[in-house]
């Protein structure tokens, strides 16, 4: 994996990408490791060279909440390098995973020689952000059946020419549930009435998706 693939840093030069990896470091992680604690000093960007891993905030009760599932090419702890606030969330490897991480304070030497990186990261940061409001915003207006559908579809490939879509990610019902925000039981119980319905089949933990997901529940 290389970094110029990361659209963080999209519109960089080659020399600029090259300095950016010549001050990197890889470090490999064994499953169920956490890589970063919610409430850690933010120093550092990660990017995903192999594996997964999960980004999640626990409530007081210790229950997990999902926040995304990332993997190769993926980034997290971006906005370590700009601010010295903590971090918002933790990460564990959801299997052995092999990571690419840059340090704030290499990255701020390299901002001080190198202005137009600053430039292209704001630039991208600003993108990204946006993005993630739209995500929250549309999370917040949804029921839980809109939400399963949200990520039902975003992770569903294409898998014929008759139209239907594959989940390749195997995915529990509890791990939906924790995306979601809902239990695992109302989960459940959205998917046993679309695969009555007709609309996917649940092939172990794969799912496949025959035809347009209806809009309401």
């Amino acid at each position: 994996m290389s970094i110029e693939n990361v659209d963080l840093f999209d519109g960089l030069m080659p020399e600029e990408i090259q300095i950016l990896r010549d001050t990197s470091v890889v470090r490999e992680f064994a499953k169920n490791t956490v890589l970063i604690h919610e409430g850690d000093v933010a120093d550092s960007l990660y990017v995903v060279e192999s594996g997964r891993v999960k980004v999640y905030c626990s409530d007081k009760g210790g229950k997990d909440f999902v926040l995304n599932i990332l993997e190769y090419g993926d980034y997290f702890g971006e906005l370590a390098l700009l601010d010295d606030d903590k971090r918002s969330a933790s990460v564990r490897a959801m299997e052995a995973s092999k990571v690419r991480i840059i340090y704030k304070e290499d990255f701020k030497a390299i901002l001080d020689l190198h202005p137009n990186i600053t430039r292209i990261l704001n630039k991208n940061l600003t993108r990204r952000i946006r993005k993630l409001t739209n995500d929250v915003k549309s999370l917040a207006l949804q029921d839980v059946y809109g939400r399963v559908v949200k990520v039902l579809t975003s992770l569903a490939q294409p898998a014929a020419e008759d139209g239907s879509m594959r989940i390749d990610e195997k995915l529990t019902q509890q791990e939906i549930a924790d995306r979601v925000g809902s239990s695992r039981e109302m989960v459940a119980r959205i998917l046993k009435d679309l695969t009555i319905g007709e609309y996917i089949d649940v092939d172990g933990r794969h799912i496949v998706i025959r035809r347009k997901l209806p809009e309401s529940y």
